[in-house]
């Protein structure tokens, strides 16, 4: 799908998972802490974070933790978040490093599926001398204020990540962060291990480069290479778009079996259908588009389970005729049903 500039900004795009308001909102359960009023003016819902097809810009991300963090009453907020991660938490991003030859492996796996991960910071690996390596992590200038909680959450859950990879004597050899110390900076310390330096030019993890020779005993050349696969389809699957088409594919995928129309989708998204045809197009896109392309993905996924009829799978998507459904899935995929879960069986 084409986006037209008109979009704006980067940050405006919507093509991050949710893990990280996902972690937010349990851990907000668990404190019995109200989150819904979080997304108020997002175009985000709160029982959509958890689905694992929504996408989310950085611009909404930033909106939901900025709040978050004046409702919790947590110090060091990206700390604990981070530190409650294990490799579950990482998905199929976490089985890929699980499953390769060695820990130099394992992070350059890690640094190029990273955006499957829902992290909101970039991170390269970069050169310091002969003996060490940095992890270094970047963020748009806009997010400054949120940089010790995006930087407290993504240390934290790369050392718990890779804890669990080599074992818990791993140790970073220093931690580099570019904002001044906490009054909880000793926190840093006893998380980490190591020596934590703060208001430097980076904000960065330094190691050894002795670490990524250390085999896997986990190693499984099989299983890796079929995760890998399925990393980088993980990858490829949801192409970037613009907030009003995410949230518009968000709404469809609850309502499928409805076939909704475009005035009831712009009443759910509080738009008139005038103001979503005008977003949908600015976005490089259209209503039907959208609308075909969230029933053939899910018409696919439907397809893989032979117990599943034509019949039935085509009234998930909204038709209450097989011939129907049948002529709408060869219009929109150029093969028929029958022939397109052969080839995916």
């Amino acid at each position: 799908m084409r986006l037209n500039t008109a979009i704006g900004d980067r940050l405006s795009v919507a093509d991050r998972p949710t893990n990280i308001l996902c972690g937010l909102m349990q851990l907000a359960a668990e404190m019995e802490v109200d989150c819904d009023g979080w997304f108020a003016g997002t175009r985000l819902q709160p029982a959509e974070i958890s689905n694992p097809d929504t996408r989310m810009s950085y611009r909404q991300a930033s909106t939901v933790i900025r709040r978050a963090l004046h409702a919790l009453p947590v110090e060091g907020l990206g700390l604990v978040l981070g530190d409650r991660q294990n490799l579950g938490n990482f998905g199929l991003l976490g089985l890929a490093m699980k499953t390769a030859p060695d820990f130099g492996e394992a992070v350059r796996i890690g640094m190029a599926y990273q955006r499957n991960s829902g992290a909101l910071m970039d991170m390269s690996l970069t050169e310091r001398d002969t003996d060490c390596l940095a992890a270094v992590a970047t963020a748009p200038d806009e997010a400054c204020d949120l940089l010790p909680f995006l930087c407290e959450e993504l240390f934290s859950s790369v050392l718990k990540l890779i804890h669990e990879l080599v074992g818990p004597e791993f140790r970073p050899l220093r931690l580099e962060l570019g904002y001044p110390a906490p009054p909880y900076a000793q926190r840093y310390l006893d998380l980490f291990g190591c020596e934590v330096r703060f208001g430097q030019p980076q904000h960065a993890m330094v190691i050894e480069r002795c670490w990524l020779e250390l085999p896997f005993a986990s190693y499984n050349p099989v299983t890796s290479n079929q995760v890998l696969t399925l990393c980088r389809m993980q990858l490829d699957a949801q192409p970037a778009c613009g907030e009003t088409t995410a949230a518009l594919e968000n709404h469809l995928r609850m309502r499928l079996r409805d076939n909704p129309q475009m005035a009831e989708m712009a009443a759910e998204l509080h738009l008139s259908e005038r103001t979503l045809r005008r977003q949908l197009a600015e976005e490089g896109t259209s209503f039907s588009a959208v609308h075909d392309r969230v029933r053939t993905n899910h018409a696919m996924e439907l397809l893989r389970d032979p117990k599943l009829s034509i019949l039935a799978i085509g009234g998930q998507l909204g038709f209450n005729d097989a011939r129907e459904f049948r002529r709408a899935f060869k219009r929109w995929t150029g093969r028929a049903p029958s022939e397109a879960r052969r080839s995916s069986g």
